[in-house]
């Protein structure tokens, strides 16, 4: 049993003293005006204070408190490899090394590697353990979960400064998706299918950039096979999702066909941006401007007013330097369908 008296030192110890604790907000408010980073910040420190006015239980200021902890820390172990693609995947823990999905699992993940990317997964058995054996270490990062079973590290990951252990879902599920460029998903149990639904549900609704998804099945598997039988008896027979929404997915038993699918994917598309209600995508080469005309016919229906219109960079965009020399497609988006705007890059990465 822990020793109260003894917990309260340690926490004392960790915690900076009041004089520091001072010093720094004063170094905050000091801050000038035009700091955007320090504007947040004061921001989080006038939303701390209102939790405690709130009067909130103990448990509330806990989970408030990790949460912030974890992401905190997560981000600070991401913030090195910001330059580095990466790509999230996912697949269940109990895969036998023997298994077909395994060993596509360890395949697909070296061969991605070797196209520049760094992979994520869970960190610990099965799928996770055969992609980051794939990867190597030097290539990986552990998202783990703290669970009763299953949640130990694998021997790749374990004990890498890259290994980030979580307490809530929440907060693991975001990193998954904001430090990630790509996914891929295996067979997996309830875990993978939850975290598959949600990322289509992000890329159907908008609240992630554009990205590849791949789902991956070993050759005689119909793991996938079946999961698409349901979506389109059961989802888009009812209506209950649209035609489109199936292009932001793809299903293969092919290692080398998933790769291109990601390559294809950023061929000529970078990345996107909202400003204001103008969205610039970023393209590593330019469209012939006679396309523009074809694009207002094929993809009308994403304009909110006006047309598309080939531009540099706004004048928003210059504090990202690096991506000034892109080319720039923008158009007032109405931003009511995200799975169109993925057949839009697919069309601009055809062309």
């Amino acid at each position: 049993m822990d020793n109260p008296m003894k917990t309260s030192q340690t926490r004392s110890r960790a915690l900076p003293s009041n004089e520091e604790l001072l010093g720094q907000i004063r170094l905050l408010l000091e801050s000038p005006e035009d700091d955007l980073q320090a504007a947040i910040m004061k921001e989080l420190l006038a939303g701390t204070l209102r939790l405690h006015d709130a009067h909130l239980d103990a448990l509330d200021l806990k989970i408030v408190n990790r949460a912030v902890k974890e992401l905190r820390h997560a981000f600070r172990v991401f913030h090195d490899y910001r330059d580095r693609r990466k790509i999230s995947i996912f697949g269940s823990a109990r895969t036998a090394s023997d298994d077909p999905n395994y060993q596509m699992a360890f395949q697909f993940s070296r061969q991605i590697v070797e196209e520049g990317f760094m992979v994520i997964t869970g960190g610990a058995d099965g799928i996770m353990r055969a992609c980051q054996e794939g990867a190597g270490r030097e290539n990986s990062f552990g998202v783990n979960i703290m669970l009763p079973f299953e949640q130990g590290p694998n021997a790749t990951i374990a004990d890498d400064p890259k290994l980030v252990t979580f307490k809530y879902f929440f907060t693991r599920k975001l990193i998954f998706q904001k430090e990630a460029n790509a996914i891929a998903l295996f067979p997996g149990g309830f875990g993978t299918h939850d975290e598959g639904f949600e990322i289509l549900t992000l890329a159907q609704t908008g609240k992630s950039d554009p990205q590849p998804i791949v789902c991956l099945q070993a050759p005689g598997c119909d793991y996938w096979d079946d999961w698409y039988g349901f979506v389109t008896r059961q989802l888009l027979a009812r209506k209950l999702i649209n035609p489109e929404d199936l292009s932001l997915f793809k299903i293969t038993t092919s290692v080398d066909e998933a790769i291109e699918e990601i390559k294809h994917f950023y061929r000529r598309f970078h990345s996107i941006r909202y400003v204001g209600r103008l969205l610039t995508m970023r393209l590593k080469t330019a469209i012939p401007p006679e396309q523009v005309a074809i694009l207002h016919d094929k993809f009308g229906d994403l304009l909110s007013e006006g047309t598309f219109e080939l531009r540099g960079p706004l004048p928003e965009e210059l504090d990202e330097p690096d991506l000034r020399n892109l080319s720039r497609l923008t158009f007032v988006s109405n931003r009511r369908s995200a799975s169109r705007l993925r057949q839009l890059i697919d069309h601009l990465n055809n062309l």
